[in-house]
């Protein structure tokens, strides 16, 4: 996001209020959010849905609220910082800016202090999500109808399955059971070391 609009978003942050830039007011608008740690084969596919939302309406906006490192302190393992994260963010959107020859500005990457965020108070049109997640966007739809705002569209994405068959998730690659893109780590060590696995079959 341009310079200008990354500091006339931060002073509005404080007084609670979000200003997109003046071209996306009437256009479609997508929000999506969550932890994005090792931005796995699973992320990729729920950011790449939020842009071609974009592609498809022909032209918009995404707001990604990426979760800050206090929320992350609750997490089962451990997460890399925020700075860290959101950088692998920016690489994957500007990647389908291109791919979908979207505006360079169309997207803005903000910090998430509840599980909330602004989707239940700013105006948007389509709520991306994992199965896992369905329940938080039903909340959300709950307390803006609450508060007598429309709802948001809610556009589920698929798990991205491992090789086991079983969603890739980053607590199974903390563990090291799998890679981000959903390869078996064994499989993984195997390859990494065919000398070794030559070795055990002429053993055998």
């Amino acid at each position: 996001m341009k310079l200008r609009n990354i500091k006339k978003y931060e002073k509005n942050q404080k007084q609670k209020i979000i200003n997109y830039p003046p071209c996306f007011s009437y256009m479609v608008k997508v929000v999506l959010g969550g932890t994005f740690e090792y931005l796995h084969a699973g992320h990729s596919r729920l950011i790449e849905r939020a842009f071609l939302i974009l592609k498809e309406s022909g032209g918009g906006f995404v707001h990604i609220g990426l979760t800050s490192d206090e929320m992350t302190q609750k997490k089962s393992h451990a997460v890399s910082d925020y700075e860290t994260r959101k950088k692998e963010i920016e690489k994957q959107a500007n990647h389908l800016i291109q791919k979908y020859g979207l505006l360079g500005d169309c997207f803005l990457i903000t910090k998430l202090n509840d599980p909330i965020g602004p989707a239940a108070s700013e105006d948007f049109d389509f709520i991306v999500i994992s199965p896992e997640t369905r329940s938080g966007a039903e909340k959300i739809n709950q307390i803006r109808k609450e508060n007598g705002r429309s709802e948001i569209q809610i556009c589920e994405v698929d798990f991205v399955m491992a090789q086991d068959n079983i969603p890739i998730s980053s607590t199974r690659i903390y563990k090291g059971e799998i890679d981000k893109y959903g390869r078996i780590q064994r499989q993984l060590n195997q390859h990494n070391n065919p000398s070794k696995n030559q070795n055990k079959k002429t053993e055998k």
